[in-house]
This record gives C-alpha cells, sequence and structure tokens, in this order.
C-alpha cells in the first residue's frame, strides 16, 4: 500500500487552562511542528460560540499559521458560506493568496457550525434569511469562484455591467474545495469539478458512498480534469496504547457533551475528565465514536491510517489531532497534539 501524504485539520482547541490566546499560541506552535514535518496542508475549522473551540474566523487564523510558517498550504476546513456574504469571502481569501501565493486552499462548507440561535445572529447581517442563504449555496459558491479570478464578476445592471473583483490585480487564486458530510456536497462538487472532501473525522459513516457519487458524476474543469479527495480523520498517537486511549479523553468527553444535549465547557485536563466518569448511559457513544477514531500506537495507527487511504484510495490523509493535555501543561503549548504529529510522521516515513 502507498504511504499517504500527511494534513492538519485544527479546530483551536481551548483547555479549561487556557485563555484564547493562549489557544492561538498553540495552534501556532502545532502548525510549525506540522510545517517542519513536510505535513502538506493546515486547515482551520469553523465554529462558533463553543467554550473549547477558538476557531471562530478561518482567514484570520490561516493568516496567523502562513505567517508563522514557511512551505505548507494553509486554508479553510472550512469557510461556512451561508454565514458570509461570498464577496466577503472572496476578498479574504484572494488577500490571503496575494501574500501568501501558491500555499492557500478555500474549503467552503453550507452548514451553520454553531446552535441555531448563534447561526441567525451571523446571518442576520447577510441580508437574507437563513434558509435562503442554504438554499442559495451552490449560486454563492460560483460566486466566489469568479469573483476570485482575474476576470472578476460582472453584475447586470439597468445602467450596464458592473464588474465586482476580489482583488485589483489578482496573478493566482486559491484552490477552493467543497467540504460535506452528506451526498449533496459531493454532488455539487462533482458538477462543478471541484476537489471534494468528506468530514468522514466528524461523521464517521457514508465515506465510501459519498466519495462514489463524487467520483462517479465527475464533470472535469480545466483547473482539475480528474476529481481529488482526501480522508480525514481524529487521531491521538502516543507510545503506548493506553497512554493514547487516556490523552483522547478529553475529547471524547466533550463529544459526548455535544451530542447528547449537555452544557458545553472548555475542554478538560485529562486528569479532570478521569476525575468525572461518564454516566453509564453514554458509555456506549463514548465507545462507539472512541472505535472510529484512530487512536494508538505509532505502529498502530500508521498501519489503520494507511489501510484507511487504501480503502477509500486516497492519497492523502487530513488528522485532526484530538490528544488532551495533562496538568501542568505549558498554557500556550499542545505538547500532546505536537507528539501524535511527530510519532505518525515519523511511524510512516
Amino acid at each position: 500500500m502507498t504511504t499517504p501524504a500527511l494534513s492538519v485539520l485544527d479546530l483551536v482547541p481551548v483547555r479549561s487552562d487556557q485563555d484564547t490566546a493562549d489557544a492561538v499560541a498553540a495552534t501556532r506552535s502545532l502548525a510549525r511542528v506540522a510545517d517542519r514535518l513536510g505535513y502538506r496542508r493546515y486547515w482551520l475549522a469553523e465554529h462558533h460560540n463553543m467554550p473549547a473551540v477558538a476557531a471562530t474566523n478561518p482567514p484570520v487564523l490561516a493568516a496567523v499559521v502562513a505567517a508563522a510558517t514557511d512551505r505548507i498550504r494553509v486554508g479553510s476546513g472550512g469557510v461556512m458560506l451561508p454565514n458570509h456574504a461570498p464577496l466577503v469571502v472572496a476578498e479574504q481569501f484572494a488577500l490571503l493568496e496575494a501574500a501568501f501565493p501558491g500555499r492557500v486552499d478555500l474549503g467552503i462548507g453550507r452548514a451553520p457550525g454553531t446552535d441555531p440561535v448563534t447561526a441567525w445572529a451571523l446571518r442576520s447581517g447577510t441580508g437574507q434569511g437563513d434558509g435562503d442563504a442554504v438554499d442559495r449555496f451552490p449560486d454563492h459558491v460560483d460566486a466566489v469562484m469568479t469573483m476570485m479570478s482575474p476576470a472578476g464578476a460582472a453584475l447586470r445592471l439597468a445602467t450596464g455591467d458592473h464588474v465586482l473583483r476580489a482583488t485589483p490585480r489578482a496573478a493566482s487564486v486559491p484552490t477552493l474545495w467543497l467540504l460535506g458530510s452528506s451526498d449533496y456536497s459531493a454532488r455539487l462538487a462533482a458538477s462543478r469539478g471541484l476537489p471534494y472532501v468528506f468530514a468522514s473525522h466528524f461523521s464517521g459513516r457514508g465515506t465510501a458512498e459519498a466519495l462514489a457519487l463524487y467520483r462517479g458524476g465527475y464533470v472535469p474543469s480545466e483547473e482539475h480534469p480528474e476529481p481529488r479527495t482526501l480522508l480525514t480523520a481524529n487521531v491521538v498517537v502516543a507510545p503506548t496504547a493506553e497512554e493514547a486511549r487516556r490523552l483522547a479523553l478529553p475529547n471524547i468527553r466533550s463529544m459526548v457533551a455535544l451530542r447528547t444535549g449537555q452544557p458545553l465547557r472548555a475542554l478538560a485536563s485529562v486528569e479532570e475528565a478521569e476525575s468525572e466518569p461518564l454516566p453509564p448511559a453514554h458509555e456506549a457513544l463514548a465507545e462507539e465514536m472512541l472505535s472510529r477514531w484512530l487512536v494508538g500506537t505509532p505502529e498502530d495507527v500508521a498501519s489503520r491510517l494507511t489501510a484507511l487511504a487504501a480503502e477509500h484510495a486516497v492519497d492523502e490523509v487530513m488528522v485532526s489531532p484530538v490528544a488532551g493535555a495533562v496538568a501542568g501543561t505549558p498554557a500556550d503549548r499542545a505538547p500532546a497534539r505536537e507528539e501524535t504529529l511527530r510519532l505518525l510522521a515519523g511511524a510512516l516515513s
């Protein structure tokens, strides 16, 4: 089996011993590790009003990461387009591409990335209702692509055409990816000839079916003559399986709280997670989630990751390093997340 390339997805987790500045500093440090190890991309997610997640603004974070690294591609995984005016997104990523040419990816999704009330607050300033924003998602994807191009988009007005360009003189454009966890985005990406990522780290099911739909219905484009995709996975790597499972506890507990409607809090330390066992009614859910994550020793995770990539015929895996932190960890670092990247890269080299 061919060894897949590695990339990183970062939600910028906020631990109970961190403030937002600490969390961003830890992300900056993690990105530098990924850059030195030869990881291909570093993408930032978009989530809102969540105490354990500081990734609220992918283009701002992408700029922070790009400025702190030398060669790794940076981007969004992804921008939730219905939350934003298409021109704003086009301008943000066109400027990123101008500042860091050849290193920028724009991943776009249509989920809210938050609760309904926060989604309403985000979208109330876009001039359209929630349903309208989602329904017009394909049109808005087209608008972003066109406005980032050097020619721009022409609006037909009664007074004549009015051209909108994301930057005055674009010399290159970011690579646009569509993200999704359903058949919808797979079909849309195929129809537009765009690269596509199924959120297998989040959904856990339906990956093969979504990729088959995408590949089977793919319409070649000038930029992408062939379908292009990658795989995502939640990963924790440690010297022993027992240690890896222990480091996974804080994120497992946080995901269980999210799925069962419990109050959301900053990410617990490993010791805090161990001191508050899950209710028996939630243990099966935790085990089911853990079974889909790649948690274990470097050799075990590398083997499972390679087999997963071969099963889905992808040459790249984007890992979300979800290792927690033990008490006494420096607030501006995430050593267990950094070690996950180091150990995995070493095992796959």
